[in-house]
């Protein structure tokens, strides 16, 4: 990675490490999110079927000041779980950050690495059970090359969880990316770029598209290195399912879930049923690019995959062993918001969907806790009079609705 803009790059997070975090925050708050939450590793990559005592090997590819790396670090802290994560970065400004946010929550199971993505063949780090790569291929001169450069320290049975840019969601950011070239050009020095870009969003007049956009906050709520990495990126490459999709085959992966799963799915806001049929004859991928076309909401895109041929076996609800649990949740709480009708209402960028549980599902989710076994589920409820049969059919369309907007997945056994 030696060309202009990868020059740019790195003077970019050296002056504006990313995102802006202050390290004093550490003590009121754990940031999370998607990729790399422990539970939705679990879940999507292992199918619950990863033994929680196996040590879990983590590398955060492109950790930049430090979100995923500290989430993941403090969950496994916080659940006892055995291992490390990886914190890989070239930004030395960065890594001052995270280092930063990792001691003042004194964890002890972080490792820095200062080095690119693509030195990774032949490092000797690794083989990772679990790579995070968030928000950094799109900006490779070689997109490909860099996920082949992680799959390469990838260990067997592992996965990844992906982030890339996604381009209707960014709706009149690339407009301004054009404006801004004009009027600070690439060679000035950051500071200077991020005055001019300011100057210019407050005298953006109402037809700017970005404007019109409410699901992109980074210039306005992300400082200036939200500014800088949002409007005055050198390399900022935008994909479609079918692109992403394409480069994930393309590096010998598979996508096991795109993130949230129901926000890929046209049927969760076509009801019509001439639409119904036509979506039906769609592939997984095609259902997906049509959501995404249609909805125009997606910024970004979320993906886990594994190596091809190495996928699990869905996760096993029917399994009287399996343990349920809420990703950020707690069952009783969620129980007490389920209407009476059964119908949650699922928000995403504004998009709301209806989710439906079926008449046990509020039973069943305020028995979730993490620890109770799905019999133990089943026999609490029989004790009560339901029938195991009612109980089987409605325990897995609870656990159909709520994994689909990634809310209730398997923990590790």
């Amino acid at each position: 990675m030696t060309d202009a803009a990868d020059a740019a790059l790195a003077e970019q997070y050296e002056s504006y490490p990313y995102p802006q975090r202050d390290p004093r925050d550490e003590a009121r708050r754990l940031i999370v999110g998607s990729p790399s939450h422990l539970r939705e590793v679990d879940h999507w990559i292992f199918a619950g079927r990863r033994p929680a005592v196996a040590p879990l090997r983590a590398l955060v590819a492109g950790g930049g000041s430090g979100d995923a790396t500290v989430m993941l670090a403090q969950q496994m802290t916080t659940a006892g779980r055995a291992g490390d994560v990886t914190w890989l970065d070239r930004s030395g400004s960065a890594r001052k950050i995270a280092e930063a946010r990792v001691a003042a929550r004194n964890l002890g199971n972080v490792i820095f690495r200062e080095a690119s993505i693509l030195d990774l063949p032949g490092s000797g780090l690794g083989p990772f059970d679990y790579i995070d790569c968030c928000g950094v291929l799109h900006h490779l001169p070689d997109p490909l090359d860099g996920l082949r450069a992680l799959v390469s320290v990838l260990a067997p049975g592992g996965g990844l969880g992906l982030m890339v840019y996604a381009p209707h969601g960014r709706t009149g950011v690339y407009m301004m990316q054009d404006a801004l070239r004009l009027l600070a050009p690439p060679g000035e020095a950051p500071p200077q770029r991020v005055d001019i870009a300011k100057r210019l969003w407050r005298q953006m007049p109402e037809t700017a598209w970005l404007r019109r956009n409410p699901w992109i906050t980074d210039h306005v709520k992300g400082g200036d290195a939200g500014i800088y990495d949002l409007l005055l990126n050198p390399r900022d490459v935008a994909f479609t399912v079918p692109a992403l999709a394409a480069l994930i085959d393309a590096a010998g992966l598979e996508i096991r879930c795109l993130v949230e799963p129901f926000r890929y799915d046209p049927d969760s806001f076509l009801s019509d049923p001439r639409l119904r049929e036509r979506t039906a004859r769609l592939s997984f991928i095609e259902r997906a690019a049509l959501a995404e076309a249609a909805a125009g909401n997606m910024g970004i895109h979320v993906a886990y995959c594994v190596r091809k041929g190495e996928a699990p076996p869905p996760p096993a609800w029917d399994d009287p062993d399996s343990i349920p649990i809420l990703r950020e949740l707690e069952g009783p709480k969620l129980a007490a918001q389920i209407p009476r009708d059964g119908v949650l209402r699922v928000s995403a960028d504004g998009l709301t969907v209806p989710i439906t549980l079926p008449r046990l599902g509020s039973a069943i989710v305020a028995r979730i806790d993490g620890t109770r076994t799905m019999g133990d589920i089943r026999d609490e409820l029989t004790e009560l009079g339901i029938a195991p049969d009612a109980f089987a059919r409605d325990y897995a369309a609870t656990a159909a609705a709520l994994e689909r907007v990634n809310r209730m997945l398997l923990k590790a056994r």
